[in-house]
């Protein structure tokens, strides 16, 4: 690792090989805590290439705990998180809502590194029990619409990176990664980035792929639609920035989507959207970033697939799929 590290010093970059092979042998632990942190920290100091994010990528997928759901079409609906925009949980919530309108949703992530709360953190909270069994996790997307792949329970072989990036508190690539190591291999996945040289990596990642994509990043940092300023969405076709008028929505205040100060009170904010007592605010972002998941999936515009998961909330469909999903894992 000494002489990796040197290389990175002195402004040299990893070909993809290289980069795989560092992570399987950081699963294999190989390094010591202190060149695993510094490894981390000079992807914090520059950009990381399309090489080496590809080499990390493929390294977390050659050893994680495949699912098979090839019998589904579905979409990953997962954020890079490390905006520290501390919103509430908008794609895990957006994911129920997109199940709710008959979509299949196999729904990647993690508890919070840089966020008060992460995915995990609030479905954990609210009874989930997270499961690697392939069986209960078909039963789940066929019967609620939705399964969680919970990430440490797929990618053992990073637990000795856990505790690493936990004491530092920041976003490192493997923020960059998660959204690409989806453990099902979904052809479809909805992904919100945090910075726009982020944005470009991923499309360059997900070109190389048959995955089915939309990429979407708010102009003011928010790594998913924040409806605060205009946002960009770049996929297998286009690249556009747009604004929230293509819902017919006015510009919001950022206080209007700041999430709970602690899991508890994210876990309110989450249920009390789930019951039909969000704010309008919160609603409205809600369905905008749904929006990007089933106009995908639906093949129609974006105003067409925010009235549908304006439906599938108001109809009480996406909270019935939450209390499917709860009974299953309980």
């Amino acid at each position: 690792m000494k002489e990796i590290l040197k290389r990175l010093i002195n402004f040299e970059t990893l070909t993809k090989i290289e980069s795989k092979n560092i992570l399987i042998d950081i699963s294999k632990d190989k390094y010591n805590a202190s060149e695993i942190s510094s490894f981390l920290t000079i992807f914090m100091m520059r950009n990381i290439t399309v090489e080496e994010i590809d080499g990390f990528r493929e390294a977390l997928i050659e050893l994680c705990i495949k699912v098979d759901l090839s019998e589904y079409n579905f979409i990953d609906m997962c954020g890079t998180g490390g905006d520290n925009k501390n919103t509430f949980n908008i794609s895990t919530i957006s994911s129920f809502v997109v199940a709710g309108s008959g979509i299949k949703v196999a729904k990647h992530g993690n508890y919070g590194v840089s966020s008060k709360c992460g995915s995990s953190n609030v479905l954990e909270y609210l009874g989930l029990t997270f499961t690697n069994n392939n069986n209960l996790l078909k039963k789940a997307i066929d019967k609620a619409g939705i399964c969680v792949l919970h990430a440490p329970l797929f990618h053992p072989a990073m637990k000795i990176v856990a505790p690493i990036r936990k004491d530092l508190g920041i976003k490192t690539f493997f923020n960059m990664l998660g959204p690409l190591v989806n453990p099902a291999s979904p052809k479809n996945q909805v992904t919100g980035v945090f910075n726009l040289e982020l944005m470009r990596l991923y499309n360059y990642v997900l070109q190389r792929t048959n995955i089915k994509y939309n990429i979407i990043y708010s102009l003011d940092c928010y790594d998913e639609i924040s409806l605060t300023s205009e946002f960009k969405v770049i996929n297998n076709k286009s690249e556009k920035i747009l604004s929230p008028s293509i819902f017919n929505l006015n510009f919001i205040n950022k206080n209007k989507i700041a999430g709970g100060q602690s899991i508890e009170s994210s876990a309110k904010i989450f249920m009390n959207l789930l019951n039909n007592n969000g704010t309008k605010e919160q609603e409205n972002v809600v369905f905008a970033n749904s929006a990007t998941a089933i106009s995908l999936m639906k093949n129609c515009d974006l105003i067409t697939s925010f009235d549908i998961a304006k439906e599938s909330l108001r109809s009480g469909n996406a909270l019935k799929s939450f209390n499917e999903l709860k009974s299953i894992l309980k």
